[in-house]
């Protein structure tokens, strides 16, 4: 059997690549003469440049600019020249990722942390570039995109002549029961009032209100609409890592595909990695297997966006906590159980 195995990374436990790599050895152990394809991939979120540097090579480039919390963090981005035409791939995360807030000092850095180095490294990728696309997700901010406007006002940045990309990981709005505060403020660490000021504050934003509506606006605590304020284009982040990357190609050849990420919850079927990879295996009448730290979908929500089965990490190895505390070795153990159970069906 010729198995394609496309996740996203796991939260802050596997990269995309070693959650690739895990689930491959433990699929080879259950099952060695099976043929195995590895695709790690990504949404926009953590793991994006990676990603695309695998797919397109290109040069990497890194400097330092203001993280989160406005101390000194180091970022890159990837430069890839294609027909005449360069193109920037940046991460925001690289430059305003949650993993760069320590968890004690999220509920009182949830309403003042940054997205200026995000700006920064768009000021620094314009002058021999195109195209920019930023990739957003895994962000710590809710700012509205504040910091990156005032870093490239600072820096006297004109963007008329660049063609802008906003790679986003999920659809959401700016405001509302779906927009950035509201549903992932709390991830980041804010109380239901800090919640209800972060909404207020996003609604004020004058610059951001002709674009609050559009999906994806949302994303990164509204950095998408910024993005969009500036004359951005909206473009799925896996839809795009999907196009780079040659999945298709792989997906082609594929007669069962495996993809997973850290939490596969309701957000995952609002644009995020695994919507896109069982799309595209659903097209082609390949059935498509999710492997994730927890479980959070229905079967028929998981049905609807083409996923046949989802496996929980910590259910098989028995806690989150368990499958935490040895991430490789907790995917491994599930991925040969899904592997087993796979060949005992007789696929």
């Amino acid at each position: 059997m010729r198995v394609l195995i496309a996740p996203d990374c796991f939260g802050g436990t596997l990269t995309a690549r070693e959650a690739a790599d895990a689930i491959a050895t433990g699929w080879r152990e259950a099952k060695p003469d099976d043929v195995i394809v590895e695709r790690p991939l990504a949404d926009g979120g953590p793991g994006f440049v990676d990603v695309l540097h695998a797919a397109l090579g290109g040069d990497i480039r890194c400097i330092t600019v203001t993280g989160p919390l406005g101390k000194p963090v180091e970022a890159r981005w990837l430069t890839v020249p294609a027909a005449g035409v360069r193109t920037a791939y940046i991460e925001s995360a690289e430059a305003c990722g949650l993993h760069l807030i320590p968890a004690e000092l999220r509920p009182e850095s949830c309403e003042t942390a940054t997205t200026r180095g995000v700006g920064e490294l768009i000021a620094a990728a314009v002058a021999d570039n195109d195209v920019i696309s930023v990739g957003l997700g895994g962000s710590g901010t809710t700012d509205g995109g504040a910091g990156m406007l005032a870093a490239l006002s600072d820096a006297g940045i004109d963007l008329t002549d660049i063609s802008l990309v906003a790679a986003s990981d999920v659809e959401n709005p700016l405001l509302g029961p779906h927009g950035a505060a509201r549903t992932f403020g709390p991830q980041k660490g804010a109380s239901p009032e800090a919640v209800e000021r972060l909404e207020a504050k996003l609604a004020a934003m004058d610059v951001l209100k002709p674009v609050s509506d559009v999906p994806g606006a949302g994303a990164a605590g509204g950095l998408g609409a910024a993005l969009l304020s500036l004359g951005a284009t909206v473009k799925s982040g896996a839809g795009l890592v999907r196009e780079l990357s040659g999945l298709d190609a792989a997906l082609d050849d594929a007669d069962v595909v495996i993809t997973g990420e850290g939490s596969f919850d309701w957000q995952s079927l609002r644009g995020k990695l695994i919507t896109a990879v069982a799309g595209g295996a659903a097209e082609r009448g390949v059935p498509c297997i999710a492997i994730a730290g927890q479980v959070s979908v229905g079967r028929r929500e998981m049905g609807a966006a083409g996923v046949q089965e989802a496996y929980s990490v910590s259910d098989h190895v028995g806690s989150v906590q368990k499958s935490i505390a040895d991430a490789r070795k907790s995917v491994i153990a599930t991925a040969q159980h899904v592997a087993r159970q796979w060949s005992r069906q007789g696929r």
